[in-house]
C-alpha cells in the first residue's frame, strides 16, 4: 500500500482520527460544555479542571491513542519506517489542534503528541515525560511543565536519533515547535503571572476529593 495515493489516504484518516474531539464528547456525558468551561480548550488539561481528575486522565489517554495509532500502525501497513511514523503521527497531531469537526479550533496536542512519540520515538517519549513530570511537580503549571517536555524532546531527538539521517530529529524538532507555539497564550500569562496553577502534591494527599476540589484553583 506504499503508493502515493494510499499514503495520502492515511494521511488523511491521521487527520480525521486526531480531529475527534475526545475531551468534547466526554465532558458533554458529564453535562458539561467544554468550550464554555474553564479555559475553553478542548484537550486533557480543561477536562481534568473543569469535570474531574478521572475523566481528564481518560480523554488524556484517548487524545494518545489518536496519535499512537497512526505513529505506529500506518508505517507497518505501508511498510515505511524511520520518520514514516511521525509524519503519519504529525497528521494526527494537526487534527486535533484544528479539529475539521470543531471548525479547525481544538486543543494545544500534547497528550496527541505524546502517542506519537511513543508509536515511533519512545527513548524521546520517554526523556520528554521526565521532564515533564519534573517540572509540573517542581512548579504546578501543566504549560510550563509541557513546553519543558516539547523541548526535551526536540533536544533528545539530535542525540538519539541524528546517526540515522536528520529527517527524524527535524521532525521531532518541527513537532515541538508546534507544541510551543500553540502554548503562546500560555506563556504570556506565564509572564504576567496570571497563569493557572495546579498543586500536584496537595492533589495526591487528598485523593477522596471530588471535581470541584481536584482542579487546584489558585
Amino acid at each position: 500500500m506504499a503508493t502515493v495515493p494510499g499514503i495520502a489516504l492515511l494521511l488523511i484518516a491521521a487527520y480525521l482520527l486526531g480531529g475527534v474531539p475526545f475531551g468534547l464528547l466526554v465532558a458533554r456525558r458529564r453535562g458539561v460544555d467544554l468550550r464554555a468551561a474553564g479555559s475553553g480548550n478542548t484537550g486533557a488539561t480543561n477536562v481534568f479542571r473543569s469535570v474531574g481528575r478521572k475523566w481528564g486522565v481518560l480523554t488524556f489517554l484517548l487524545d494518545a491513542l489518536k496519535g499512537f495509532l497512526p505513529a505506529f500502525l500506518f508505517p507497518l501497513w505501508t511498510a515505511q519506517s524511520g520518520a514514516w511514523g511521525i509524519i503519519f503521527g504529525a497528521a494526527a497531531v494537526l487534527g486535533h489542534n484544528f479539529s475539521p469537526f470543531l471548525g479547525l479550533r481544538g486543543g494545544k496536542g500534547v497528550a496527541t503528541s505524546a502517542g506519537v512519540l511513543l508509536g515511533a520515538a519512545p527513548a524521546a517519549m520517554l526523556l520528554g515525560l521526565l521532564a515533564w513530570t519534573a517540572l509540573f511537580f517542581g512548579s504546578g503549571f501543566v504549560s510550563l511543565a509541557s513546553i519543558g517536555a516539547a523541548l526535551t524532546v526536540a533536544l533528545a531527538g539530535w542525540f538519539l536519533y541524528a546517526g540515522s539521517g536528520p529527517a527524524l530529529p527535524v521532525l521531532l524538532t518541527l513537532l515541538a515547535a508546534l507544541a510551543v507555539w500553540r502554548h503562546r497564550s500560555n506563556i504570556a500569562r506565564l509572564r504576567s503571572g496570571t497563569e493557572h496553577r495546579f498543586h500536584p502534591w496537595r492533589s495526591l494527599r487528598n485523593r477522596t476529593a471530588g471535581p470541584e476540589d481536584s482542579g487546584g484553583r489558585s
